[in-house]
């Protein structure tokens, strides 16, 4: 049996190459690759060296589509006995190769070839290659002439096209070699045998039936020269009459030969192509239903008249059973695809089952071999296991070191599942490692593709197969594979294998690193373990901000990385992407977290570890570790991006056990998945106590070019700022560039809770030293106010004394920061602006409580007044309709007293233990005309209140200067009822016009009282009353802002004598027993002309009425009752009396007036409702102080 057979087999001429005179073993290999680009030869490039010296045999020879295809064979074959039943067995080629320098001379390099020659008598053309001649080789080489062919110095390209050439030349020779044998095998007795007829009998009945058949062969035997020489359809033709021939003559073997060259016609008769590669005639026939059953028929008439043709009585010496497993392998290879593998199975089992009664072990060998390659490529892995150990041990049964490197060729070779690496393989496992690395974190896999993987993982028979290939490895001599399939063997079926079987390995792979040589990379990795981590989140400091150049504010409409493009502040804007994009700087450090598993029961130690990085734009940083037995530890591998562009990240390079491998976080996660589901018996991170994580991808790394980096501290300390309820500080924070790029772009805003407590930035001073070159340092000035603790920050603060409250409490300096835009003057178009950055400086605020608010309300008082001569100055304020003077209402100071005075009640608490003092002032509006220009308003402050460690204290905060002088109907709008409905539009709007108007005025009252406080020689602050106050008058706002509608006043009138007298007694008293004039004046505060009944009471210290009565001590000249007055608006109204005082002592005087006809604004200050409820004004107590005679 022959390897590596097809249905092509039948088209391929078979040229031997032979190596001529002394030739290095590389240089060869290097030759015989210039001969793979030309196995097929196409017809329509030959005829240049085609010459016809008569009419072809070959009348449908497609030149325009054809082909001769060839097959090289290195070293040749030595002639077998089955060269006339199939002529593609022939060698019908010979091509020398030399190599000129090392073979000076051309004599002894013909003679060789000759003699080399001479061992292949079917060759029909033979030439002789020589490489790298120098001059005087060429001219002796023209003279001496045949067929040596010379290929001078050249390049790669030049030579290719010499060598193209010379193979045209030789495709050309060989069709003419193939009409010249057809014409001799057509014109003479050309007798065809085999073995088999070898060992027939030689009687004259067996010598006439071999000449009937000797038509048939030869017809047979043309349509292989016509399929070598690539014309189907003559080889068809005669295939079609040695059927017909074979058939009379019952010749059984060969009708089959016939047979199984037909259906090699007729495949390359429906795809005739001259570029058809290697084994694709095989597949050719998938998208033909029709012609893949004629192919499948036809191949069972041949493997059933291949049975026909054997013969008992020969069994033992020769047998054409090769020939009919031929034809199943044949077969097999052409149906070879998943839909079709149960016909596949039952071809190569009856193969496998014919293999028992084959002569010679050479050809079981091949056959176990070329099943166990089919069910490979069908994906039945331990069927090929299960036939590729068949050959193994047919080869391990020699016991000698080249059929043990056979022996593990074909273990390697078989199949996938089981590839180890070997010194043979090395360079295409390294192809195949960079093909992967590609591709190395393209997703998870498959369901289906991961229980393909999965689902034969713990089969006993791929540890046998993995241990024989240990010992051949070792035997062989290759400790390349014997560690590689050690550390398979140790890799996957670790829960399988005892710990003493776990430490044979460990010494096994211990033993083959020492002989291999320092820095021995293999393709299959070992413990430990490895599997992605996580990628560690950049500080704060470091987060990056896309850039948008056509924006002033180029960080509006990005979010930070931190350090992931995708973050959840960028949660509504679409994402195209599967993977994150992480964003890298060159020069800036970088880490990722890996976890690495020991489930072994051995000391693992672990000489390097560092990140594999494809794309080569990374430095990393090499660790060592060791793991003790069945445990896991979470490890940090940093680098450093060299250069812009983007990272490839497949995995970890490991040094261990003496060889360098790759640990790909994608077969980590394909594993673990296989244990999710149950494919696989054990997880090797859970087994060691390790808990079991999310998956976690590589997401997609760019390194951007290098950025400006601002490290921030506050001076003093970054520790938190404790600061008092309402404390205004100020803090100072260095920013300093670390980065090797200048800061040009900056901007300062704030975020967070509280950011009103941050009440000055330093804007311009930052934008001053732009720009910050690095190491460089700016110092910012930032001005802080402490807000107001809530109900669980006071729980909270309450615990312990100076513990920082909630991060989410404090805010946060954002600033927004980038380097220049690129490094050219003029950057090209479509270049990739480098991205900015955002610093978050938090400003860790802790407030504690100080002084607290105990209770706050509104008290009224009334401090008797007394009657004297003259009233206060009167108070000018502008009519905002005349622009004339008017006197407001008299208004008494504290020392003599005032009527219905109101005070703001503050009940304040020290529960911290530091001394505060209390500083209250009231800014009120000036009406001295004496004042400059500008100077609008003045500061009244009080006296200072201190408040001790664990006291209370009360501040009382006068709200009479805050009344208004006019009594307006502007804030009783909303009550008036107009005769004629309005727009209900207009009336909203004046509601709401009023309701602001009296919100305005609480407002300006409140911000013109200021309760200050000052703790040591730096704490200082404000306590916020603005809460306290709109809480108190909640209900009294009207009372304190607006004056009631009539004020009163009492006045001693003197005559001239009275008022000449220089009696001090007479000032401010009245003397009794004489009789008194006096007057009262009552002032109208509201724009309308108000009527009014007055009367007047006068009460002794008892609070009785000393006036009526019969016991009345105070008589009275003028009326006192039912005064009928009408006061203008805005003016005072006088009535005039007398009082005579019978005796001595304090009286106090009362006036009461009832309004007439009270309009709505007097009801609504009222605060009544009712037009016949009576409206009364009065007065506060007048103090009169009588004296008596001397």
């Amino acid at each position: 049996m022959e390897p590596d057979v097809s249905i092509e087999t039948s088209s391929m001429i078979r040229i031997a190459i032979l190596p001529i005179g002394e030739i290095p073993h590389q240089t060869l290999r290097d030759y015989y690759s210039m001969f793979h680009h030309h196995h097929p030869i196409p017809l329509s490039s030959i005829s240049s060296f085609y010459t016809e010296e008569q009419k072809s045999p070959f009348t449908s020879l497609p030149w325009d589509t054809g082909s001769l295809r060839f097959k090289f064979i290195l070293g040749g074959s030595p002639p077998g006995p089955w060269e006339d039943f199939q002529s593609n067995r022939k060698i019908l080629a010979v091509i020398g190769v030399f190599h000129c320098p090392l073979s000076p001379d051309l004599d002894s390099v013909i003679e060789e070839f000759d003699v080399v020659c001479k061992g292949y008598a079917s060759a029909l053309v033979t030439r002789c290659f020589g490489f790298f001649p120098c001059d005087s080789q060429l001219e002796d080489g023209a003279k001496k002439g045949g067929d040596l062919r010379f290929f001078p110095p050249a390049d790669r390209q030049t030579q290719e096209m010499h060598f193209q050439t010379m193979m045209q030349e030789i495709a050309a020779s060989l069709l003419m070699e193939f009409e010249k044998y057809v014409f001799q095998a057509e014109s003479s007795g050309t007798i065809l045998k085999t073995p088999l007829d070898l060992q027939a009998s030689l009687s004259s009945e067996e010598v006439i039936k071999a000449k009937k058949r000797r038509l048939g062969r030869v017809q047979k035997t043309i349509g292989d020269y016509c399929l070598l020489a690539g014309s189907p359809v003559d080889a068809n033709a005669h295939y079609s009459t040695a059927l017909e021939l074979a058939r009379l003559t019952t010749d059984y073997f060969w009708y089959a030969g016939a047979l199984e060259g037909s259906i090699c016609a007729l495949l390359l008769c429906n795809y005739l192509s001259p570029f058809l590669s290697f084994y694709q005639i095989d597949q050719i026939g998938q998208n033909n239903p029709a012609l893949e059953d004629e192919v499948r028929c036809r191949f069972n008439s041949v493997i059933l008249h291949y049975k026909k043709s054997f013969i008992q009585e020969n069994s033992q010496r020769v047998s054409p059973l090769s020939f009919e497993l031929e034809a199943n392998l044949k077969l097999a290879r052409y149906l070879c695809r998943r839909e079709l593998s149960k016909d596949i199975v039952e071809l190569l089992t009856s193969a496998a089952d014919g293999a028992k009664s084959l002569i010679d072990a050479t050809d079981r060998l091949v056959l176990y071999v070329e099943i166990a390659r089919l069910f490979g490529t069908l994906g039945y892995h331990r069927k090929a296991a299960f036939f590729s150990r068949q050959v193994a041990q047919l080869y391990l049964q020699q016991d000698n070191r080249l059929a043990a490197i056979s022996a593990l060729q074909v273990l390697a070779l078989t199949t996938k599942a089981y590839c180890v690496q070997s010194r043979a393989s090395i360079s295409d496992n390294s192809h195949n490692n960079e093909v992967g690395s590609r591709n190395a974190d393209s997703g998870k896999m498959h369901h289906q593709s991961v229980v393909s993987l999965f689902e034969s993982q713990w089969s006993m028979l791929q540890m046998v197969v993995l241990r024989e290939i240990l010992l051949s490895a070792a035997r062989a001599g290759d400790p390349l594979a014997a560690w590689s399939a050690a550390a398979r063997l140790l890799r996957s079926y670790y829960p399988l294998i005892t710990p003493v079987g776990q430490n044979g390995l460990a010494r096994a792979l211990a033993n083959s690193s020492e002989r291999l040589p320092s820095g021995t990379r293999c393709s299959d990795p070992a413990l430990p373990f490895v599997r992605l981590y996580s990628f560690p989140q950049h500080s704060s400091q470091m987060d990056i901000v896309k850039r948008n150049p056509a924006r002033e504010d180029w960080w509006a409409e990005s979010a930070p990385s931190g350090p992931f493009i995708y973050t959840p502040f960028s949660e509504g804007q679409p994402n195209d992407s599967s993977k994150k994009e992480l964003i890298w700087i060159v020069g800036e450090p970088v880490q990722i977290l890996v976890e690495l598993a020991n489930p072994c029961g051995f000391n693992l130690n672990v000489d390097s570890i560092y990140l594999s990085v494809h794309s080569g734009n990374l430095d990393p940083f090499p660790i060592s570790i060791d793991l003790p037995p069945h445990s896991s530890k979470v490890i940090t591998l940093s680098g450093i991006p060299t250069s812009v562009g983007l990272v490839t990240i497949p995995g970890c390079t490991v040094h261990c056990f003496g060889v360098i491998t790759e640990h790909l976080f994608r077969d980590v996660d394909n594993l673990l998945h296989g244990a999710a589901e149950g494919l696989v018996l054990s997880d090797p991170f859970r087994s060691c106590g390790s808990p079991r994580l999310k998956n976690i991808s590589v997401p997609n790394i760019s390194v951007v070019p290098p950025l400006p980096l601002l490290v921030s501290h506050v001076v003093g300390g970054d520790g938190a700022i404790i600061l008092y309820e309402g404390e205004i500080r100020d803090i100072y924070i260095s920013l300093a560039n670390a980065g090797t790029v200048p800061v040009e772009q900056a901007h300062i805003s704030l975020s967070g809770k509280n950011q009103d407590s941050v009440l000055s930035i330093p804007y311009e001073t930052l934008k001053f030293v732009l720009p910050l070159k690095p190491g460089a340092e700016v110092i910012l000035p930032v001005t802080l106010k402490a807000w107001k603790l809530g109900l669980v920050d006071l729980d909270n603060a309450s615990g312990i004394m100076g513990r920082q409250l909630k991060d989410s409490s404090s805010p946060s300096l954002l600033i927004h920061y980038a380097g220049p835009f690129t490094n050219f003057e003029d950057p090209p178009k479509g270049s990739v602006v480098p991205p900015g950055r955002r610093l978050v400086v938090p400003l860790n605020i802790c407030v504690l409580q100080g002084l607290s608010f105990v209770k706050a309300h509104l008290l009224s008082m009334e401090i008797p007044a007394h009657v004297g001569e003259n009233l206060p100055k009167p108070v000018y304020v502008e009519n905002s309709a005349s622009k004339e003077a008017n006197v407001s209402e008299t208004k008494i100071d504290l020392f003599r007293g005032s009527r219905g005075l109101r005070f703001l009640e503050l009940e304040l608490s020290n529960p911290t233990d530091d001394v505060f003092e209390i500083n209250l002032s009231v800014q009120l509006d000036s009406t001295d005309d004496k004042l400059s220009i500008g100077q609008d308003a003045a500061d009244y402050g009080y006296p200072k209140t201190r408040i001790d460690r664990d006291n209370s204290a009360r501040v009382l905060i006068p709200l009479e200067h805050f009344k208004s002088p006019i009594l307006d109907g502007s804030f009783f709008m909303k009550d008036f009822k107009p005769d004629e409905a309005a727009d209900s539009r207009n009336s909203s709007f004046s509601e709401k016009s009023v309701r602001a108007e009296l919100k305005a005025s609480v407002n300006n009252l409140i911000s013109r009282i200021k309760v200050r406080w000052q703790s040591g020689w730096d704490s200082s602050g404000e306590l916020n009353i603005k809460d306290a106050i709109k809480a108190a008058l909640k209900t009294s706002a009207m009372d304190v802002l607006l004056p009631d509608p009539l004020t009163f006043d009492f006045r001693l009138v003197r005559n001239n004598l009275s008022h000449g007298s220089n009696d001090s007694r007479l000032k401010g008293s009245v003397l009794a027993h004489n009789m008194t004039p006096m007057e009262i004046l009552v002032r109208n505060n509201t724009m309308e002309m108000i009527r009014m009944s007055l009367s007047i009471t006068c009460k002794d210290v008892a609070g009785e009425n000393c006036i009526e009565g019969t016991t009345a001590t105070v008589l009275w000249s003028g009326v006192l009752n039912g005064i009928a007055i009408e006061a203008p608006p805005l003016q005072e109204s006088k009535h005039s009396f007398s009082l005579y005082y019978l005796v001595p002592g304090d009286y106090t005087l009362v006036a009461t007036a009832v309004i007439e006809d009270a309009d709505d604004i007097l009801r609504a200050r009222a605060k009544t409702d009712s037009p016949d409820e009576p409206i009364f004004c009065r007065s506060p107590p007048f103090h009169v102080r009588v004296i008596g005679t001397a």
